[in-house]
């Protein structure tokens, strides 16, 4: 009697086993990232022609939407045309932190004005509806790693006429279409991270230094964790120990013998510290066939030595202390020499 209760409370339990395995599989099984609207790349903007309605949308909408993405959808219209947006009412994305969108967000920007129009998460009211000023418009999707909601985003597209008295806007390739060495080209001429980051943003330039120099814990360097500091890294002072390091004026030992072209005396010190160009110039221009560190700036400048000469008629040395000329760089740049030179 005992041996059958034994054998059938072991089938149970074994069947309870399964069932809780399944479900905490289940539970926790992520969704998978398909292909949405034309996006499969998180890494690249995708452009879509607008000639009707459409809409752009959260992956697996309007359930929750994979983590850790980057999804952007350029819309472009016909130059007499501009795009009106509307929001799914159906709106839920991760909550904001103090009222600031950090984590995962959708924005909308426009690429004529290099404006940001607005950035929306949590669970906030509908936003209003957005026409572009020109004839394309952005529309941007994040996600972290953590926290995603349901039921994400939709938007809905159309298009709209332009009004006879608003004027055509002309066409501006901003830098995110910029070729890279276009842009690294700009880049390379602004002097400090404020100055880059105008460039790219002009209108919200200000949040985006705030927000690069803002760590997220997910999202922190080996850097910042090793050294535990309290902020990034600051870029102005990186770019100038480069510019102070790269192709500049430093110390380096000379023979006096070989300077001087003297080997019929012998100096002490035998060698002497001047200033002379080093450094590579990695950062000259890609269109640079060969480019040198040169000297832009040169002094004269006279050294005091013991001098030691044989005197004439073999009668011992004459020791004297002497003045010596050696050239040193003052100036230095980088300058770029030509396939034909």
């Amino acid at each position: 009697m005992i041996l059958p209760l034994v054998f059938l409370l072991a089938s149970l339990l074994q069947q309870y086993g399964t069932e809780a395995e399944s479900s905490h599989v289940s539970k926790f099984h992520l969704p998978s990232v398909k292909e949405q609207n034309g996006v499969q790349d998180s890494t690249q903007e995708k452009v879509l022609t607008v000639s009707g309605e459409g809409m752009v949308h959260s992956p697996d909408f309007p359930h929750t939407y994979p983590r850790n993405i980057v999804l952007v959808w350029r819309l472009v219209a016909a130059g007499n045309m501009r795009i009106q947006l509307r929001f799914d009412e159906r709106f839920g994305l991760e909550d904001p932190e103090d009222g600031i969108c950090k984590y995962d967000f959708v924005e909308i920007e426009d690429p004529i004005q290099k404006t940001v129009l607005g950035r929306w998460c949590g669970s906030q009211s509908t936003p209003v509806n957005h026409k572009s000023e020109g004839s394309q418009i952005i529309i941007r999707f994040v996600s972290d790693e953590y926290f995603p909601s349901e039921p994400g985003f939709c938007i809905h597209y159309s298009l709209l006429p332009v009004s006879k008295s608003e004027p055509e806007l002309p066409a501006v390739l901003p830098p995110s279409l910029q070729g890279m060495e276009e842009l690294s080209e700009a880049v390379a001429e602004l002097t400090t991270v404020e100055e880059v980051m105008k460039y790219l943003e002009p209108e919200r330039w200000q949040l985006d230094i705030e927000e690069l120099y803002k760590p997220t814990w997910h999202g922190l360097g080996k850097s910042f964790m090793h050294n535990k500091k309290a902020r990034g890294v600051d870029l102005n002072l990186l770019r100038e120990d480069v510019r102070l390091y790269s192709c500049t004026p430093r110390n380096y030992s000379v023979s006096l013998r070989e300077e001087l072209k003297r080997t019929d005396v012998v100096f002490w010190p035998s060698c002497l510290l001047v200033k002379r160009c080093g450094g590579n110039c990695a950062c000259c221009s890609h269109r640079c066939f060969d480019c040198q560190c040169l000297p832009t700036r040169v002094a004269k400048k006279y050294h005091e030595v013991l001098l030691l000469k044989h005197r004439s008629g073999g009668r011992g040395l004459l020791r004297s202390i002497t003045d010596v000329p050696l050239e040193h760089h003052e100036e230095c740049s980088c300058e770029c020499k030509d396939d034909q030179d």
